[in-house]
Order: structure tokens, then C-alpha cells, then sequence
């Protein structure tokens, strides 16, 4: 039995089942609510396809636990010092190359430090940049881990609303850390990204606001929220991608636009077809165009990375 067979039983088991982001006890403004986070029902020949499709992408979220059990990458956990006497621990991931790595920071959606997430960091590492994944919830008193949390009854809905209550400059704080620390290992080059998911694709959006070290961001179907982030700072080059059927966050382009337009910043959005929110997660979603998103968004992230961390 090959390694990633003997892992499809934990990746099958652990599944994201909750509806943490579901509509159901959202707030209506509530930009990061909607996500489809209904578990699937998958045999063991349809895990094994989507663990090796695609294998220069991330993986489908059901295969995260399979990928990262067959990756030769080396990852591990670091507790990162925050200043003000706090700390964030987060996944870090090693490329496998022969000169200095730039570093991109991957801030997780609102499901928290998931193995899919994870699995999206070692995919940046294979791409050839140092990924550091820092778990947001660090120090919160939660009933279980993102890793666990599929299979503790509640335990997502937990997780949802701890984080809906961390407040920007907490946020800004972890990711400066976090980014610090990347760009001081001795792996490591002086330059740095972020790569972030609809909760943390707004705050890859706040990253660019924050950071005037920052080369490149990466916000996927992120929202812009102007009254939290003053985007006309930015330093930063930003590659936002939306899912066409994804009108509530869709809705906030515009102030995207105009603001990171009065940057004069490199920007660019791309607004795939029939794609819906979570598409790089849901990569079988909405009738393949989820599919045929993540395989057109992902190498243009990677070029975007390379094109301005590398040079």
C-alpha cells in the first residue's frame, strides 16, 4: 500500500464538516459567511484521484491530510514571539532548493490553522518559497485544533466566532511577527508575501494596507472593507481573484479598485467564470468552474510571488 493510500483514512475521517461559515448564524453583513462546508461523502478511489490530480496545485480540501502525509517537504511548528508579551505559533514549510527562499505568510480562513491550509502552505514550499501559516487562535481557550476539529461536535462553530472577535491590530501584529521571523532564517532572503482566504483574504487585503515592507499580496476572494483598512498606503503589488458567484464580496471590488488604483501600486483582479466562493478549497464545485479556477488562479499566484519576491 503506497503512503498516500495508508493516509486516506485519517484525510477521509477528518474532513471539514462543519458549517462554521454557513449562513446560519452569520451576521447579514457578514462578508466571510456563505461558505459550502457540507461534508462529502468520499470512497476511497475518489479521495486517491483527488490527492494525485492537479499535483502542482493545492489540494481539494478533502485531500489536504493525504498531500501533506505524501509530502517530502520538512514542516514543522514554531512558536513565534509577538511583541507586547504574546506569541503565535504557526506551520512552517521548507522548500527544497539550493539558494535563499523568499517567504509567504498564508493566513488561514475563518475555520482557523486546517489541514488545509497547511497543505496549501507545502505547496508554496514546493513552489520554492519558505511558508509560514500562523494560527490566529494561539492562546485561545478552544475545545479542540483546527486539525480536530471535524470531529469534536461544536467545536467549529467555536472556532468561527473566536475568531470574529480578534481585532486588526492583533491580526497586524501576528502576521508582522510572523513575517520578521521568516525573514530572518538563515534560508531565508529579505523579501515577503501573504496569501490569504476569504477571512484571510481581507486580511491579506489589510496586510498591504499595513506593511510598507510588504513586496506582494495575494488576497483570494477577499473583502475590502475601507472603514478598516486604508488601502491608498499600500506598497505592496496585489493580485486579488474572485469567483464570479460571489456577489457578497464581489460587491467590494470597487473599493479595491479605486483605492489601490490612487496607490499606484501594481493591481490586478482576475474574476473567474462560474467559479463560486472557496473555489482553490471546493475545487469540485459549481459544475467543474471551481476546478477550472483554482487551475487557472494558482500558477498565476505563483508567477505573481515570483515576479516580485524574486527580483
Amino acid at each position: 500500500m503506497t503512503l498516500v493510500r495508508r493516509a486516506l483514512v485519517p484525510a477521509l475521517v477528518a474532513v471539514l464538516s462543519a458549517s462554521a461559515c454557513a449562513k446560519r448564524g452569520a451576521p447579514a453583513d457578514d462578508v466571510h459567511a456563505g461558505h459550502d462546508t457540507t461534508a462529502r461523502i468520499a470512497t476511497v478511489e475518489m479521495a486517491h484521484e483527488m490527492t494525485m490530480a492537479d499535483s502542482a496545485l493545492p489540494p481539494d480540501g478533502d485531500a489536504a491530510l493525504a498531500r501533506l502525509a505524501a509530502s517530502p517537504r520538512h514542516g514543522e511548528y514554531a512558536m513565534i514571539p509577538v511583541e507586547g508579551g504574546d506569541s503565535v505559533r504557526a506551520w512552517v514549510v521548507y522548500p527544497e532548493r539550493k539558494t535563499k527562499a523568499p517567504v509567504v505568510i498564508v493566513i488561514h480562513e475563518i475555520f482557523g490553522l486546517s489541514p488545509w491550509i497547511r497543505s496549501v502552505a507545502d505547496q508554496l514550499a514546493a513552489d520554492g518559497f519558505i511558508a509560514i501559516a500562523p494560527d490566529f487562535l494561539t492562546g485561545k481557550p478552544m475545545p479542540a485544533s483546527a486539525d480536530e476539529a471535524a470531529n469534536v461536535p461544536g467545536a467549529m462553530d467555536s472556532i468561527v466566532s473566536m475568531i470574529r472577535t480578534l481585532d486588526n491590530a492583533q491580526i497586524v501584529r501576528r502576521i508582522g511577527a510572523a513575517a520578521r521571523y521568516g525573514t530572518s532564517l538563515p534560508a531565508a532572503t529579505s523579501r515577503w508575501g501573504v496569501v490569504g482566504f476569504c477571512w484571510g483574504g481581507s486580511n491579506a487585503f489589510l496586510s498591504a494596507a499595513s506593511f510598507p515592507t510588504l513586496s506582494a499580496a495575494v488576497p483570494y476572494y477577499g473583502a475590502v472593507q475601507p472603514a478598516k483598512m486604508d488601502l491608498t498606503k499600500t506598497k505592496a503589488a496585489v493580485l486579488a481573484l474572485y469567483g464570479e458567484n460571489d456577489a457578497r464580496v464581489n460587491a467590494t471590488i470597487p473599493a479595491a479598485d479605486s483605492t489601490l488604483r490612487i496607490a499606484r501600486v501594481p493591481f490586478e483582479k482576475m474574476i473567474f467564470p462560474g467559479a463560486g466562493h472557496g473555489f482553490l478549497r471546493q475545487q469540485r464545485g459549481q459544475n467543474g468552474a471551481n476546478g477550472t479556477a483554482a487551475r487557472q488562479a494558482w500558477p498565476r499566484t505563483i508567477a505573481w510571488f515570483r515576479q516580485h519576491l524574486e527580483h
